[in-house]
């Protein structure tokens, strides 16, 4: 085991943090994550900074609250001038290179503004959160009346075509359909044809893929370090699986919804309308739970098996020795638990994430294959890999609004890390807010949540508080609770004196502020003297004259 020289950092698109059987799952077997798990560290309270992919990522990237970078949903464009990770490795000498997805939105007008050329190095970091794109897709590739949903095609359907695999868009009609009767297809958008096979052949399917250019990224680096990040787009929807994956599992391996009548009885407002999207009723019926769940399972089987052919091909390299893993997920995924499908709110479902990382030196030996159960939060991730690669994220911590994770994997931290983690969601997109009659900029939720309660601020409308002790399936909202003031009042001013931190001063450090103290004085400012004789004479030494 060696010093870390490389990061791989893989994320996976919707990935609940409870399908792995390392977390628990009683019928999923992930035996490549499980033994990433056993060579490192498992946190089981990691939470995203935002239940959307978009604004999720940006805060992955930047280490920074969507408060704080502002693209706040898909779409939103992260503004130029935001420091990702590639900013900060690459002064380290390290190249930050993506392989997958970022759901990044190029903030174009800003770049137009400041005569920033789209197609210079610069143009192409600023455009792909600061990565070297070896190969950009996000895997939305739909195609409606209006057009593409993405503006560009990708690599991927050349590959296709190459392979034999006819169309304009052979990500839709070969990767994410089955065969339907007659000439027709059967589109993966559609759930009830989850179960039928993709069109496509196993090993030209999305994951292994992705997982194929991440060891051409590799090859290629030779003696470059390098941080790879290695973002799978499943097990995200459309939920369909080449075969064997489709029918690996079954309805018997389905395990029931977390839900409850209770819930839907007076619901909180907000909650309602939620479970009222199209998505939601959908993941309520039971059919669609048994056809796309089981799938669900076996596109994230699909990446534990292509993650160990992976990990097979850099322990021949010799890249294990020196590199440090972390695995994790963008958000989860509801499946009908909490009467809800999709993401969006802040169930353990949806804001709750795998997070698994891997620290190949000595000095982790202690913690290996251990659970470490305190708050983390997503934008731990860029201070962690900065001191994992010798840098002191202290001298960043003007811009990261994250912690570093090595103390934990190095067996050097001692009490609790943090009191508290924040996610915040901006609903202003969704049809939620036109059926609530909220305007864009108050279609607005935070929460805060401590090891026991969790706190949903919702802009105009009461709060909602869960006891995650007394109450872990989070049936109950006690927001209206009496009984509960003090607490609801606790949590509303730890999410108050979070919004109140020092969070845009991002051009000049607290190091740099401290060593300023007392310089305009020798630059001959002298605020507030009366008589020449209250300060050091040496300060007057330009203003007196030459006799």
């Amino acid at each position: 085991m060696g010093t870390v020289r490389n990061i791989l950092f893989i994320m996976c698109d919707q990935l609940r943090w409870d399908y792995l059987s390392c977390a628990g799952h009683p019928r999923l077997h992930t035996p490549n994550i499980d033994a990433l798990a056993a060579r490192g560290v498992r946190f089981s309270r990691a939470y995203v900074q935002s239940p959307v992919c978009g604004a999720s990522r940006m805060s992955f990237y930047t280490g920074r609250y969507v408060q704080s970078h502002g693209s706040t949903w898909n779409g939103v464009p992260l503004k130029v001038g935001e420091m990702t990770l590639g900013d900060y490795l690459r002064p380290l000498g390290v190249q930050a290179a993506l392989v997958g997805k970022t759901h990044m939105r190029a903030d174009v007008e800003g770049m137009q503004r400041l005569g920033i050329d789209p197609e210079s190095i610069i143009g192409v970091r600023v455009a792909e959160c600061g990565f070297d794109p070896y190969e950009r897709d996000d895997g939305l590739h739909g195609v409606g009346p209006d057009g593409l949903y993405e503006p560009q095609l990708p690599r991927y359907n050349q590959y296709l075509n190459d392979k034999g695999y006819v169309g304009s868009n052979p990500w839709h009609d070969w990767a994410n359909a089955a065969a339907g009767h007659g000439n027709a297809l059967a589109s993966g958008w559609a759930m009830r044809h989850a179960r039928k096979p993709a069109r496509v052949k196993e090993e030209d399917s999305e994951t292994p893929y992705m997982t194929r250019r991440a060891m051409d990224f590799m090859r290629d680096a030779g003696d470059r370090p390098w941080c790879l990040h290695l973002s799978y787009i499943k097990p995200h929807w459309p939920y369909i699986a080449p075969a064997p994956y489709n029918t690996m599992y079954g309805p018997a391996d389905v395990q029931p919804a977390l839900r409850s009548e209770e819930e839907r009885r007076d619901p909180h407002p907000v909650y309602r309308a939620f479970m009222d999207l199209h998505v939601s009723s959908s993941f309520s019926r039971e059919e669609v739970r048994d056809e796309v769940v089981p799938v669900y399972m076996g596109l994230i089987k699909q990446i534990d098996d292509h993650l160990g052919v992976l990990f097979r091909f850099m322990d021949e390299q010799g890249l294990l020795d020196n590199t440090l893993i972390a695995f994790t997920s963008d958000h989860g995924d509801y499946l009908g638990d909490h009467w809800m499908g999709e993401k969006d709110l802040f169930h353990e479902p949806s804001a709750k994430i795998p997070l698994i990382l891997v620290d190949p030196s000595e000095r982790a030996d202690a913690t290996r294959g251990t659970v470490c159960n305190d708050l983390v939060e997503a934008i731990d991730l860029v201070p962690t890999f900065l001191e994992a690669l010798g840098s002191d994220p202290a001298l960043q911590s003007h811009r990261l609004e994250g912690r570093s994770l090595m103390p934990i994997l190095r067996g050097e931290a001692t009490g609790a890390r943090r009191d508290f983690v924040f996610s915040e969601y901006d609903y202003s997109m969704l049809p939620v807010a036109t059926a609530l009659g909220i305007e864009p900029r108050n279609a607005r939720l935070f929460m805060v949540a401590d090891k026991r309660w969790k706190y949903v601020h919702a802009v105009g409308f009461r709060p909602m508080l869960y006891d995650l002790e007394s109450d872990p399936s989070e049936f109950r909202d006690l927001g209206a609770d009496p009984a509960l003031k003090g607490e609801r009042g606790r949590m509303a001013a730890a999410l108050g004196e979070w919004g109140l931190r020092l969070s845009q001063r991002t051009t000049r450090s607290e190091q740099q502020i401290t060593a300023s103290h007392g310089k305009s004085q020798r630059r001959g400012i002298l605020i507030g003297v009366w008589d020449e004789a209250e300060i050091d004479p040496e300060l007057w030494s330009r203003y007196l004259g030459d006799d």
